[in-house]
């Protein structure tokens, strides 16, 4: 008998998140241990399920579990994943046991939150983002895309800095916008098969084979595209971000962006090039250029930033506009680097936000790079790991993030020279600010700040080594992560349609003739 996997690892943190709400109001260091219990029990069955994982397997999903729900409407609790959704289930079971270690002190005693409901928190939003990356049924994914609001809104707008409130409320208009956006495409979609199949139906298999006219898929895709644009980020569509990180714990900021954030460009992959075909094609120049734009437009004011979890913000914008890039330049090269990426940003993101976090706890919060100077003096192992999340930000190579970049840009170059070359610059203004970044924090004078502060202790170097240690495996050992990712970018390929542009072998010229 096969187990429900991807269930079990939806209920285990949701679970832990209910044990954590029982405990006594008084205990301040067992909601922790019980919330690092759930997630690491979490991670071990993902990485149990995840060795189970063929492949080769002609089947799209695995680990397929399916149940009605509301037969009416055709709705299904219906599971699965193929390799790009399981490679970001195990970033999200990844990500979660190192932001709560890291999170162990985000709140105080006496400070007037609840220890246990932080934590507790968290342990939902793990059972959220695992759902959002296995659903198979388009309306359970609505569900989850939705209901993560929820958790995320009360991390920013009860745990956050002193404009949490502004930061939480903004984020939450500007997503609930976009989920109505995609409620109304969704419908549209549900009449379209009504129309088709004679019952409307949510099932993402039936919902690939409809033959909608290219007219319809244009609109659909407007309502689709818009909610994950905004989720994403994608420029113009960004501005809520740089709020919310800014007013995020560091533990917040690593899942908000790390993790949810990869949720919309995922939905790209996963929805609007198999579904709309078409339209994924007709507006595919619009989206590069969007692309383009948010990789230019994020790392130049990343640039010119002084806070670091603005900088963060934006540089992640940057990012993301190399995810989105990859995703519509319809190459298998850019599509796998693409979901790579996705995968190496949330662990480049954990090394920023965390190391960032762990000096601005030493420095009595302070964000502002100008506060800065002279870290590898006092505390030299904490201002190595910034200079590593530094490299890892701008894809030094031998790291993760340069195999998940190289991939994009080699997919863009075969398609479309003159977008390749403007995304490249990106890459030339990243080193710029991340190393600048590093310069003004870590070198020159002593800042008082600085003065006098320890380096880093036993707690956080066991938070940040497993970043660092799956950074550099993964960029000096892809392959295996690849070979589990390229068997779906290949059938996503194949329902759009599309195919790698033939290789260009330049003439051999010889005695000066060719």
């Amino acid at each position: 008998m096969t187990l429900p996997w991807l269930t079990i690892l939806m209920v285990v943190p949701l679970v832990g998140s209910i044990v954590l709400m029982l405990l006594p109001r008084d205990r301040e260091v067992l909601p922790k241990q019980v919330a690092l219990f759930f997630s690491l029990l979490t991670l071990v069955l993902t990485v149990v399920m995840g060795l189970q994982f063929e492949a080769d397997a002609t089947a799209p999903f695995q680990f397929v579990e399916s149940y009605p729900w509301i037969p009416a409407l055709g709705i299904s609790y219906s599971v699965g994943v193929d390799g790009i959704g399981l490679v970001l289930v195990a970033l999200a079971a990844t990500l979660v046991p190192v932001v709560i270690l890291a999170g162990w002190n985000d709140v105080m005693p006496g400070s007037g939150r609840s220890v246990k409901g932080y934590f507790a928190l968290i342990l939902v939003l793990q059972t959220l983002m695992i759902g959002v990356f296995s659903a198979t049924d388009v309306f359970l994914f609505y569900v989850f895309f939705e209901v993560m609001l929820i958790p995320i809104y009360f991390l920013i707008g009860r745990y956050g800095g002193a404009d949490r409130s502004y930061a939480a409320v903004k984020f939450l208009v500007y997503s609930l916008v976009g989920g109505l956006l995609m409620l109304a495409a969704l419908i549209g979609l549900y009449v379209v098969s009504a129309q088709q199949l004679g019952q409307g139906t949510f099932d993402f298999a039936a919902l690939v084979g409809l033959d909608i006219d290219p007219n319809t898929q244009k609109v659909l895709f407007l309502g689709f595209f818009i909610a994950f644009a905004i989720k994403a980020p994608l420029w113009p569509f960004h501005t809520w971000l740089p709020d919310a990180a800014k007013e995020s714990t560091p533990a917040t900021a690593v899942l908000l962006i790390g993790v949810l954030d990869k949720v919309g460009t995922f939905g790209m992959i996963r929805y609007l090039l198999p579904i709309f075909p078409a339209a994924s094609e007709f507006y595919a120049p619009l989206v590069v250029a969007l692309a383009v734009i948010g990789i230019l437009y994020g790392a130049l004011v990343a640039f010119g930033q002084n806070d670091m979890k603005r900088l963060f913000a934006y540089s992640s914008m940057s990012h993301f506009g190399f995810i989105a890039l990859g995703i519509f330049v319809f190459t298998s090269w850019g599509l796998s680097g693409s979901t790579f990426y996705m995968l190496a940003h949330g662990l480049s993101t954990a090394a920023v936000f965390l190391t960032a976090g762990f000096l601005m706890n030493r420095a009595g919060g302070s964000s502002l790079i100008s506060t800065y100077g002279g870290l590898n003096k006092v505390a030299p192992v904490l201002a190595g790991f910034l200079l590593f999340a530094a490299l890892s930000a701008l894809a030094l190579p031998g790291l993760a993030s340069f195999i998940g970049e190289f991939l994009v840009l080699l997919g863009t170059f075969a398609v479309n020279v003159p977008v390749a070359v403007l995304a490249t610059l990106g890459i030339v203004i990243t080193a710029a600010y991340a190393l600048k970044l590093y310069q003004k924090v870590a070198t020159g004078p002593v800042s008082p700040a600085v003065e006098g502060m320890t380096d880093v202790r036993g707690r956080e170097v066991t938070v940040l080594a497993p970043i660092v240690f799956l950074t550099i495996l993964l960029g000096v050992f892809p392959a295996p992560v690849l070979n589990v990712i390229n068997p779906a970018v290949e059938r996503t390929l194949q329902v759009v349609g599309v195919t790698d542009p033939p290789p260009v072998i330049p003439p051999i010229v010889q005695g000066g003739e060719q």
